[in-house]
């Protein structure tokens, strides 16, 4: 896992309270909603509130109604690559 998943990981377990959610045993290419048997099992809820920690810590915005945002959700790699690329482009 890279330190930028790592972090990341680590910001969703705390904004989520997910005490059960050990870092290491994070998949970073497991879908984040759906199916707590294959990944995080979150859900829309749970999206809101991730898009606001993103917000507060990176000052990157997530929006609903883009697609981009959409994929960004599926894995907490591709969350971890949108938010680096807004970042940069900040």
């Amino acid at each position: 896992m890279r330190d930028s998943e790592r972090e990341l990981a680590t910001l969703l377990i705390a904004a989520l309270n997910l005490e059960g959610k050990q870092i290491d045993e994070i998949d970073p290419s497991a879908p984040l909603f759906g199916d707590a048997g294959s990944g995080w099992g979150l859900d829309s809820i749970d999206a809101l509130e991730i898009a606001l920690a993103i917000q507060q810590k990176y000052g990157v915005e997530l929006r609903a109604e883009d697609e981009a945002t959409r994929q960004a959700f599926a894995s907490l790699t591709a969350l971890v690559d949108y938010v680096a690329q807004r970042r940069a482009g900040a």
